[in-house]
């Protein structure tokens, strides 16, 4: 048993350095030499990356933070693939999912690399929703994108789509593990989105391609 829990622990710290990869700070990095937590909303996400780079490098860094979530849930897929000894038991397997799923969540929002800075963890959130439940991925990026073009405040898409996660993992019959998981997510995600919750309530959040309110920017 002890073996197992210290190989569980391995996955969960493997799970949380691939997600705090900080690909939007890079990006500032080598692309302008600035440094995107000084920058906008100071979160190191895609939107911040959009208004500060340009609509290639956000891309790019949507893409790369979502991989991350997929390759945090490859982690486990591939540890039971393998067949090494010890092999968990196959009930641990949504279990160990959900956890790795959360570790790369935590990691891009509170990346070692960066002093625990970081985004939002909605790309990477994505990512994993895409590796754990297609169906569910796909559901929740469906909210997103209705959300996003009736309002066209990316912000606002991503809360309504994190919330809508635990009731597609219900709609979708998935395991006990992936709807606490859900659940825990979208609790995280909104919290890391409270001060753009503040300013939707006060009509002062900018559209997509919008800049920050000049306060928010000298914070």
């Amino acid at each position: 048993m002890a073996i197992e829990l210290t190989v569980c622990g391995l996955l969960f710290i493997a799970a949380y350095l691939l997600g705090s990869i900080p690909t939007g700070y890079l990006a500032g990095r080598l692309l302008k030499g600035v440094d995107i937590r000084e920058q906008g909303s100071g979160s190191t996400g895609a939107t911040n990356v959009l208004r500060t780079l340009g609509k290639g490098p956000a891309l790019v860094v949507l893409l790369i933070d979502a991989l991350k979530g997929v390759g945090a849930i490859a982690l486990v897929n591939g540890y039971y693939a393998l067949g090494q000894m010890p092999v968990m038991p196959a009930t641990w397997r949504p279990w160990l999912v959900a956890a790795t799923a959360f570790a790369a969540l935590l990691g891009h929002s509170k990346s070692i690399w960066i002093n625990f800075k970081g985004g939002k963890s909605v790309a990477t959130g994505l990512g994993v929703l895409l590796a754990m439940s297609w169906s569910v991925g796909l559901g929740a990026l469906g909210v997103f994108a209705v959300v996003l073009a009736l309002s066209r405040i990316v912000s606002l898409g991503s809360i309504t789509a994190a919330i809508a996660v635990p009731i597609l993992m219900i709609l979708f019959s998935a395991p006990l593990s992936y709807k606490l998981f859900a659940s825990a997510a979208a609790l995280y995600v909104v919290v890391r989105h409270r001060s753009n919750i503040q300013r939707i309530l006060a009509g002062t959040e900018p559209q997509i391609g919008q800049a920050l309110p000049t306060e928010v920017q000298s914070n």
